[in-house]
């Protein structure tokens, strides 16, 4: 019965802030205030599943516009994300998201990037214009496996992220997320139990001096970052 009604005041929230959104988009240009609602739209989810956020590693994000890098377990991470990270972003998304009634239109007046697979040339594009908006001041997220892990081993990770850092000259920070397959694994739309995860985050990698011959090597880095990131360190602070 609990679980029901969450869904519900889950879903009746996610399109009243949605409509917000809509509105405060129409003098919100920087995109400030729409992503404070959509850290208390998590916020408040976390909260109505008892989903508590330990953080770690705060002191290293200092001097934005990043790339943060994030291993993928669940639809968990996005609200954990939400509200850990302490600067605004955006997100880099699959194309399909974008359909999703009123999230996929609060992503869209957000001003999230679309990334189509199934079309090379416009993904080429929206990089592009990804790397430009990363000059000029925007943090974003990308997910390198592309995917959700079943298991929480890392995935093989796609290169298009670490081409945009190399094209964007911006550091990319690794971020670990431990805990959330647990919470809500991969085909849950709720999660399935409380509890509690851990976010840490890494030192940022610089890239501004990097050839693209320097992927591979930069890859490899966050990788062996993240996966020592998702080994539960110290905690700086908590949320949720």
């Amino acid at each position: 019965m609990r679980k029901a009604i969450s869904f519900l005041l889950f879903i009746v929230l996610t399109i009243v802030l949605s409509t917000v959104a809509f509105f405060v988009s129409l003098f919100d240009r920087q995109g400030r205030l729409i992503h404070g609602l959509a850290r208390f739209w998590a916020r408040i989810h976390l909260k109505m599943n008892g989903v508590t956020v330990d953080v770690s590693g705060l002191g290293n994000v200092t001097a934005p516009p990043y790339i943060f890098m994030c291993n993928h377990q669940s639809a968990l991470d996005i609200y954990v994300l939400f509200v850990s990270l302490p600067v605004p972003f955006k997100w880099i998304a699959k194309r399909e998201l974008f359909f999703i009634p009123f999230i996929g239109w609060a992503m869209k007046i957000a001003g999230y990037i679309s990334l189509d697979r199934g079309n090379p040339r416009e993904a080429l594009k929206a990089i592009e214009g990804a790397a430009a908006k990363i000059r000029g001041g925007m943090n974003i997220i990308i997910f390198p496996e592309g995917t959700r892990s079943r298991d929480g081993v890392l995935l093989p990770f796609k290169a298009g992220g670490f081409s945009l850092a190399l094209r964007s000259k911006v550091p990319i920070v690794p971020v670990g997320i431990s805990g959330t397959s647990r919470l809500q694994p991969k085909g849950s739309f709720f999660p399935k139990q409380s509890g509690r995860t851990h976010v840490g985050i890494g030192k940022p990698i610089p890239t501004a001096a990097e050839s693209r011959s320097a992927k591979t090597r930069i890859m490899l880095d966050v990788r062996r970052d993240i996966e020592q990131l998702m080994e539960t360190p110290r905690v700086d602070s908590n949320e949720g």
